[in-house]
């Protein structure tokens, strides 16, 4: 993949002066060896008091910024630049890293790694009539052995033809079984309603957010601003990304 520039701007614009309180940004990406992130830049208008960058409990970077008590502006304007590359291991690696245990459907995670991930196993979206865990089972219905990617695979495809993609700009996510009824959500409540359908299968999912990288910008959804997708926790393989919004699996087009 070739080397990259995102520029994120955020702009808000109120009705009348107003004054700013403390803000938290996630804007700056994990640098690890599959993203080099050679330089990061964060432009603010008005100008901040202070900066301060730390560190939550998982390793995220977060910006803090605070301005005097007594600015009041009409406008808030904050301008990211990322500059980076990413090294995608591509589609075919959780196949060649995946641990044989975990290769069939189901399997259980070893005693070693429970403890890390069994809270994210866990359902976090209630289901009370079932719809989210009937959604789930289509794709382990089958008789004999399951191969665990293929059934991942095949969720991530059900959602991207079976869903209608709408863009919303509120705040929050849909419930999973709200996704379902609806027939439609944007990539946050796809990422959401696969992670759920994972964990009711006893699978560690977690929620990722970032960029869609499209060369061409004919097929894919949800580009042109932050995307949202999910990572399912496999043996060998690690946090495997899938992105039910285009069927893509493997982030080799997720930054």
């Amino acid at each position: 993949m070739p080397r990259l520039l995102i520029t994120h701007t955020t702009e808000y614009r109120y009705r009348r002066p107003v004054g700013l309180l403390r803000h938290r940004l996630l804007v700056r990406p994990h640098d690890s060896h599959d993203l080099r992130l050679h330089d990061a830049t964060l432009n603010v208008d008005p100008p901040t008091s202070t900066v301060r960058w730390a560190h939550d409990v998982f390793g995220n970077s977060i910006c803090v910024l605070d301005w005097p008590e007594d600015r009041r502006t009409e406008t808030l304007r904050i301008v990211s630049q990322l500059d980076l590359t990413h090294y995608p291991s591509g589609i075919g690696a959780p196949s060649t890293t995946l641990d044989p245990m975990a290769e069939s459907f189901p399997f259980s995670y070893p005693a070693s790694e429970i403890p890390d991930v069994s809270r994210l196993t866990e359902r976090q979206y209630p289901d009370p009539a079932g719809q989210v865990d009937s959604w789930a089972r289509r794709f382990v219905a089958g008789e004999g052995p399951l191969g665990t990617l293929a059934v991942l695979a095949a969720m991530t495809q059900a959602v991207r033809a079976g869903f209608t993609y709408r863009a919303r700009d509120a705040e929050g996510t849909q419930m999973p079984a709200e996704t379902l009824t609806l027939g439609s959500g944007t990539c946050r409540d796809f990422a959401l309603l696969m992670m759920e359908a994972a964990r009711s299968l006893g699978l560690a999912a977690r929620f990722v957010t970032g960029y869609l990288y499209d060369s061409t910008a004919a097929e894919q959804r949800g580009g042109g601003a932050t995307h949202a997708w999910c990572a399912i926790y496999l043996p060998g393989a690690g946090w495997v990304e899938y992105d039910p919004t285009n069927g893509l699996v493997a982030g080799t087009n997720l930054i």
